[in-house]
């Protein structure tokens, strides 16, 4: 069943006067000073103060519950959690980049409210704007019903991705993990998002100096990219191979060294069912609904797709493994693990997830930060695709005989 966009506000026409010399999409800041959360018995306000008037829209998302506001072009500085006051119907608010040209804040609420009213005033002596999102209590069914999804799933493709065996070019599809309004791991002001962008943006280079390859990134910027939209990338770039970058942090224990993840409905481990649910909870903090997105049918075509497709997935995770083996990158205690990712989800391209390194561990945030070790991990990776290339092809060679 469909579900109702409840999208309130999309389009604010009080802007500047043309004497302004803002344009009208140029960049709105944030005036943390100005903007607070207003408590009431029975919901808050969300006031927030821009630099000027710009186009916004407000929308709510269930399970669990969460207030979306997207604005063009807006710019939050160094906004932190609590920062715009405490209210016990507001658990976290975060913000970020969510595309090109948009920047979204995501309220999680500790239960079901409803936006009464959102509106937008211009203050006559600075140009300023004032944002008022009325919320006030309401039932989990109402609240239910208004909810809708932010972002839209892709359709997923059925037919297994063959290779071709003359064709002379593998293309490879890069997915630095999170990004935007999901910064990863942090530790200091590291961010996993930044130095994975990093490694991607080398490694592409790295593959295009390279012969017989072609390089392809889910995101060149900080920006977010929902689950779902990094596979449809991979899809319309004609992706033979995916590999998504991370560099996590764990809580508990010590990990060091590089890992492999293939895709699996039961996990190899805790940690790695874990790690799995932390991945794909970052869309749904990120304002994305994740709800029906699966049906029978869908699931049991994907399975068929999947049955050519998982041989060479795994052939190609243990290819990166003797790559790094073999530049003597050091690999992580349970080098090879199983869980369910939703970026390796694609039935159609064999894709692997890699932890390059943990930013939990002080020298291995120092390797990720070090041109020289990222190089050498880099040229692993090359020669491992390029080892798993003609493997890939002979083995689609006999299967045509």
């Amino acid at each position: 069943m469909k579900r109702l966009l409840a999208v309130l506000a999309v389009v604010m026409m009080c802007f500047p006067l043309a004497s302004n010399a803002q344009g009208l999409f140029a960049v709105a800041r944030l005036d943390a000073e100005r903007s607070e959360i207003v408590n009431h018995p029975d919901g808050f306000d969300l006031v927030l103060t821009l630099s000027q008037p710009i186009p916004y829209k407000v929308t709510t998302l269930a399970d669990p519950p969460r207030l979306v506001v997207d604005f063009r072009e807006a710019d939050f500085g160094t906004l932190r959690d609590g920062e715009l006051g405490v209210s016990q119907a507001v658990t976290a608010v975060r913000h970020g980049l969510i595309q090109a040209g948009w920047s979204r804040m995501v309220v999680d609420l500790d239960g079901p409210y409803a936006v009464q009213s959102a509106g937008m005033e211009t203050e006559r002596s600075d140009g300023s704007a004032r944002i008022e999102i009325v919320l006030r209590e309401t039932d989990p069914t109402s609240f239910a019903a208004r909810a809708g999804p932010s972002v839209e799933a892709a359709p997923p493709a059925i037919e297994p991705a063959k290779r071709g065996v003359d064709d002379g070019v593998l293309t490879v599809v890069i997915d630095p993990g999170h990004g935007g309004i999901d910064p990863g791991a942090v530790r200091g002001d590291v961010h996993e998002a930044d130095l994975v962008l990093t490694f991607a943006l080398e490694l592409r280079d790295a593959l295009l100096r390279a012969e017989g390859f072609d390089a392809v990134l889910t995101r060149t910027k900080d920006e977010f990219v929902s689950l779902e939209a990094r596979i449809d990338v991979a899809r319309r770039a004609n992706g033979e191979v995916l590999l998504s970058l991370h560099a996590d942090a764990v809580s508990e224990g010590i990990a060091r060294g590089a890992q492999i993840y293939t895709l699996s409905d039961e996990a190899s481990s805790a940690a790695s069912a874990k790690l799995a649910e932390r991945h794909d909870r970052a869309d749904l903090l990120a304002g994305v609904d994740l709800s029906g997105q699966d049906d029978e049918v869908a699931r049991v075509l994907m399975s068929i797709a999947r049955t050519e497709t998982t041989p060479r997935t795994e052939a190609l995770a243990e290819a990166l493994l003797e790559g790094f083996r073999k530049a003597d990158v050091r690999l992580h205690k349970r080098p090879r693990e199983q869980a369910a990712f939703s970026v390796l989800k694609a039935p159609d391209i064999p894709s692997v997830l890699v932890e390059i390194g943990f930013m939990s561990s002080p020298k291995e945030l120092e390797k990720l930060q070090d041109p020289e070790w990222r190089a050498a991990a880099q040229g692993a990776i090359v020669d491992a695709l390029q080892a798993w290339d003609v493997q890939d092809r002979a083995r689609a060679a006999v299967k045509r005989q």
